[in-house]
């Protein structure tokens, strides 16, 4: 058995057990290695049965890093105000983003000569998304980063608020704005780690074509968090607001 099919096999029996699985003994050599675990784990729980992904995840902790990439599984994607109670986390991490959709497919052809401008033309709506971040692995957070990346990069669940049409704005005068159970409101300003959420476009698109792979138009990609990870317990509301996009709220 190979590395990458060892850590296939722990993840697949880490979801499908609802008990965790110990990164250590598992090594990953590089990014390949985890995103071929991702193609792996997807293909052996059939979430995608012959479709191309429809949501996605994409980001980073600044425009000098990687950006890191992930499809989503449909099933824990959710239309606000969503009731997430009957979901088995194990953790409950809040990241409140703004998601995109693109109104075109998208080939590699495409893909590889686009910069922000020409990838944000590709953009027909956005709207407020939570990410409810959550591991399969022991070692949860402190995970190696490979293992992290391989496990989705942490997904839990994926909650979307309603679409808006795509407009131009001024991200670093953007309002994000985040309540959680009975917790005071914390309030963020210009707070994206890449300044701007559509920056990831390119990398994305370019990672989702390889291998000659199409990304069907209407796509989703949620862009990363405005308020680092904010931490929440079972039975908490949760609400993230953008003035002028919109909200999601979901009952943890």
């Amino acid at each position: 058995m190979t590395p990458v099919d060892s850590v296939v096999e722990a993840l697949v029996q880490a979801r499908r057990s609802r008990q965790p699985a110990g990164a250590a003994q598992l090594p990953l050599q590089d990014a390949a290695a985890a995103y071929a675990v991702q193609d792996g784990v997807a293909r052996a729980l059939g979430w995608f049965a012959g479709h191309r992904p429809a949501h996605w995840k994409s980001g980073g902790p600044s425009r000098a890093s990687v950006l890191t990439h992930a499809p989503l599984p449909p099933d824990g994607v959710w239309t606000s105000p969503a009731d997430a109670r009957h979901w088995p986390f194990r953790q409950r991490g809040i990241e409140a983003e703004v998601a995109l959709r693109l109104r075109r497919d998208v080939d590699a052809t495409i893909a590889a000569r686009l910069d922000l401008q020409a990838a944000t033309a590709l953009v027909d709506a956005m709207c407020v998304s939570i990410e409810i971040v959550d591991s399969r692995w022991v070692e949860a957070l402190d995970a190696p980063a490979l293992h992290k990346l391989a496990d989705l990069q942490t997904h839990g669940a994926l909650v979307l608020g309603e679409w808006v049409p795509f407009e131009s704005r001024d991200w670093s005068r953007q309002t994000c704005r985040v309540t959680i159970g009975e917790r005071p409101l914390a309030e963020f300003r210009g707070s994206h780690a890449l300044a701007d959420p559509l920056f990831v476009l390119p990398h994305w698109l370019r990672h989702a074509t390889r291998g000659g792979d199409e990304v069907p138009g209407g796509t989703v990609v949620t862009t990363g968090t405005w308020c680092g990870l904010l931490d929440a317990l079972p039975g908490d509301h949760v609400v993230a607001d953008f003035p002028g996009i919109g909200r999601a709220e979901v009952r943890l």
